[in-house]
């Protein structure tokens, strides 16, 4: 078991998209979904400038992998048994437009749904290789949770991701993060940029662009 964190700058409600009682990462963040496995915890620490303010030394979501699959494979998955998770653009529920299995695995080139990514984005996506799925997560979004100070070490201000680091804090984190008052696989909050998504004529453009300056 392993602890991933890292600062999690923009949050829109895709990467993570933690609705449908299944938190799921399946795009953007490539190097992590290759490294994370089943069993391991990944949290998403606040940003220092946000419209809420500091965020550093919060959480914003925290997710235990119980299940690691191809892409392919979490494209069938969702056209089983997670529809929701695939974007529906057009849709007046955001959390519907923030769907993240948007790869259609029907011909040997994956083909792009209309989504939050853009064809720029896709070999980063592709890289990645895997959708990590949680049945045991904690999204706070907007509200997001205060880091102990005992904890603080976890924090990671890089554009990538610490995981050795994490180590010695592991044991106490679990313990911490389950015994919050929190019902777990429910949003405590809403995204902190739910705001744009509801406003934003260029959504797709910008957040796009975004992610694909951070996975660089």
């Amino acid at each position: 078991m392993k602890l991933h964190t890292y600062t999690l700058r923009y949050d829109f409600g895709a990467a993570p998209n933690p609705f449908w009682g299944i938190c799921t990462l399946a795009i953007a963040r490539p190097a992590l979904r290759l490294a994370a496995e089943v069993d391991d915890w990944i949290v998403g620490l606040g940003a220092p400038r946000t419209a809420l303010g500091d965020l550093s030394a919060h959480i914003v979501y925290a997710m235990k992998v119980t299940n690691k699959m191809t892409l392919k494979e979490y494209d069938q998955f969702c056209k089983t048994f997670l529809p929701r998770k695939m974007p529906d653009w057009r849709n007046k529920d955001y959390r519907m437009r923030m769907g993240d299995c948007i790869y259609n695995f029907a011909t040997p080139d994956p083909k792009i749904r209309t989504s939050v990514h853009t064809e720029d984005n896709k070999p980063k996506d592709l890289d990645g290789k895997y959708a990590l799925l949680s049945k045991q997560f904690y999204y706070f979004g907007d509200l997001p949770e205060v880091l102990p100070d005992n904890l603080k070490p976890i924090m990671y201000g890089g554009t990538a991701h610490q995981t050795d680091e994490n180590d010695a804090y592991l044991e106490a984190f679990v313990n911490w993060i389950e015994s919050l008052d929190y019902p777990p696989n429910k949003p405590i909050g809403e995204p902190q940029h739910k705001g744009d998504i509801i406003r934003d004529k260029n959504l797709q453009t910008n957040i796009a662009s975004r992610d694909l300056k951070e996975d660089e």
